[in-house]
């Protein structure tokens, strides 16, 4: 690959680290009984409040209505989720150093492939928490299921649940983009030389 492009990698793998400053996901629950908001922030390691008792506000909202507690501690993708981003920073140097745009297509795939594979694994966490309900709870309405959207809003009792990407899961997006464009303009200055050379 070309010096140019080669820089461009390195500085998307970089990028990957800003996973660390930003978070993935929210879920905000809009009610007229929480005028200033309640939510959550899903990070690649933690789950948190977006304001400082919104967590423990939710778990008690939930209790009610039967749906298990949110213990981020428990949850083994926040366990597992930095050690990936640390594999695909230093894949990604890798690829960039190297200058093989094998290593860079077999990044990208692996991003698509972690992209992939999240969604499903937090559409089922939320399915999970939504429908397996305790039968002794306080507030029991036949047929109702508590899961969030996956993305997009969606109303739950009177609570709008919105669930949409964040900071972090935009600026993976943007790394991927860049990735493809380091490509792009690694085969168009080539073919400049090559055409130079004739």
């Amino acid at each position: 690959m070309e010096t140019k492009s080669k820089i461009i990698i390195i500085i998307a793998a970089l990028m990957v680290l800003l996973t660390f400053v930003f978070p993935l996901w929210y879920i905000d629950l809009e009610a007229p009984q929480y005028p200033e908001g309640i939510g959550l922030e899903i990070w690649i390691n933690q789950i948190v409040g977006q304001n400082p008792h919104d967590l423990a506000n939710i778990n008690g909202l939930n209790h009610y209505i039967g749906m298990k507690e949110i213990v981020p501690e428990s949850i083994p993708e926040l366990k597992i989720m930095p050690y990936l981003m640390i594999f695909m920073i230093l894949f990604g140097l890798m690829a960039g150093i190297l200058g093989k745009r094998s290593l860079v297509y077999t990044w990208m795939l692996l991003f698509v492939i972690m992209a992939a594979v999240g969604m499903y694994d937090f559409y089922m966490w939320e399915y999970d928490y939504g429908h397996d309900l305790n039968p002794q709870a306080a507030i029991k309405i036949p047929g109702m299921a508590y899961q969030p959207p996956l993305i997009g809003s969606k109303m739950l009792l009177n609570f709008n649940a919105i669930s949409m990407p964040h900071i972090a899961t935009y600026i993976l997006a943007f790394v991927v983009m860049l990735a493809a464009a380091a490509l792009i303009i690694d085969t168009k200055l080539k073919k400049k030389r090559n055409e130079s050379a004739e």
